[in-house]
């Protein structure tokens, strides 16, 4: 309670020298120092780091945290007794930026700072994009300088592995080379103004998945790469725990979870649209029929299949991804003694589209066999290729290798009739590449990603970004893939509101 008490002081504090200073200005009254601040050749712009939660080192509290421009650490407030206050006296740091307003101040004299020099801190702190800087990303390959020294690509940027986030970083980075959905998340206008409930707390992702893909685009770092701490405190939040920064997760999973999530938090429901829709969501027709139990009599289940509910029943249904089953893994070695990894071409396993295919699924009382056939692709179509098979007891990983073509993959012969007539462009190319390595429950994962810009692949993992041959994809086990269809228009004006 008495903590309480004192932020709230604190802020009250703070609030009533913001008003002090913006009367002061409305009579043409501005503090001298103002424009000539002593201090400002001690700030060091490399121990900034604002990817992490605004939050005070001492009193662990959002509200009213300042960074300190000197040692880089966040201290709350700025009025006397503050722990800001109390450090620019105990340390001689004299520059402080308020998180929140974007102001800075000198401390312990508490006077506003106004100086063009410290534009670049607030830009680090808090990117902005322009329409025609946004319609330029994918039209060149620039390399920028960050303040460390390092070159980069904008987009082609490591995320920090906390500890076990990698799952969620490789998913992160895909969507972020997604030009649709990554332009609507630039600017910010497109969703501001989306209403929510009292106390829903999704909207968070919203705008933390906002804030990294601003970062990861900024063409004006301090340090080439970015770490996704906020955003991923937002995902343990918001999926009550169920993904983890400490605990290695599943990468398909998580892209569903975050998919749909984001879909809802932006106002998006079954039929009304959202950005996430619009870029991914395809429809298929499905066709299933009940099976009688297998240990029944032939003649009672020669009688079953005449009734009504063992007919054929077909559903229509949307899509975000399209699951790919591998063929079951033979266990035979060759002469050395050595496990053949077997491949199969991508065209094998997309058969269980194209109408005829039958599959058998089980359930805990009943059997099924099911076909399907797609009625609508998307701009943006996800491949999910299930290499884990959950057991009882563990969970089997299957290496088989994909065969795949990196471009012109054409998808017109698992359409329906009526859809082939009316789909104009059914032609894809790959654009991300999500690959598992190592074992099924403590393997590590990595991406391979297409440069709009410069049309060359890179590979992330982690911190560590190379680039790649395009043939060398093909080699991975690969796990999620993102196609994109060869539209004319390549989606650039797309990241108007949804």
């Amino acid at each position: 309670m008495i903590a309480g008490l004192k932020r709230e002081r604190e802020v009250e504090e703070d609030e009533e020298e913001e008003v002090r200073v913006k009367v002061g200005r409305s009579h043409g009254v501005e503090d001298r120092r103002s424009r000539h601040c002593p201090y400002l050749d001690t700030i060091n712009r490399s121990v900034l780091d604002f990817d992490f939660e605004k939050l005070c080192s001492i009193s662990l509290s959002h509200i009213n945290v300042y960074a300190c421009l000197i040692c880089g650490k966040y201290f709350q407030g700025r009025g006397q007794k503050s722990h800001a206050y109390i450090h620019s006296v105990q340390f001689t740091h004299h520059v402080f930026l308020n998180l929140h307003t974007l102001k800075f101040y000198c401390l312990p004299d508490n006077y506003e700072i106004i100086d063009s020099s410290l534009e670049d801190i607030t830009y680090v702190l808090k990117p902005t994009f322009t329409k025609q800087h946004i319609a330029g990303l994918d039209k060149h390959g620039k390399l920028y300088r960050a303040y460390d020294g390092t070159t980069y690509l904008p987009g082609i940027v490591g995320l920090n592995n906390i500890k076990a986030n990698d799952y969620a970083n490789v998913v992160l980075q895909a969507l972020s080379n997604v030009p649709p959905l990554r332009n609507y998340f630039l600017e910010e206008d497109n969703y501001r103004r989306i209403r929510r409930p009292p106390g829903d707390i999704m909207f968070l992702l919203v705008q933390r998945f906002g804030e990294l893909m601003r970062k990861l685009w900024n063409p004006r770092n301090f340090k080439a790469h970015v770490s996704p701490h906020e955003m991923l405190q937002a995902v343990v939040l918001c999926s009550k725990k169920t993904f983890q920064i400490t605990k290695q997760g599943d990468a398909v999973d998580f892209l569903s979870w975050f998919l749909n999530a984001l879909h809802g938090a932006l106002g998006g429901t079954k039929k009304k649209s959202s950005i996430v829709s619009k870029v991914f969501q395809g429809s298929m027709r499905i066709f299933s029929k009940k099976l009688p139990h297998p240990d029944l009599p032939a003649e009672e289940k020669e009688a079953l299949l005449h009734k009504d509910e063992y007919q054929e029943k077909m559903s229509e249904s949307t899509f975000l991804y399209l699951t790919l089953d591998l063929p079951t893994a033979p266990l035979y070695k060759d002469e050395k003694e050595q496990l053949i990894i077997p491949q199969v071409p991508l065209f094998n396993i997309l058969a269980k589209f194209n109408g005829n295919n039958e599959k058998e699924y089980k359930t805990y009382k009943e059997n099924f066999l099911k076909r399907f056939q797609l009625t609508k692709l998307p701009p943006y179509l996800i491949f999910c290729i299930k290499r884990f098979t959950k057991n009882n007891f563990f969970v089997e990983k299957n290496p088989t290798i994909v065969n795949f073509p990196i471009t012109n993959v054409d998808l017109r012969e698992y359409l329906t009739e009526e859809a082939q007539a009316t789909e104009k462009v059914t032609t894809y190319d790959l654009v991300a590449n999500v690959v598992h390595d190592g074992k099924p429950t403590e393997g590590s994962y990595r991406i391979h990603v297409l440069h709009h810009g410069t049309g060359k692949w890179y590979e992330l993992q982690d911190l560590q970004v190379i680039d790649i041959l395009p043939q060398m994809i093909t080699l991975s086990e690969a796990y999620i893939q993102i196609w994109k269809r060869q539209d004319k228009d390549d989606g650039a004006e797309s990241h108007t509101g949804a």
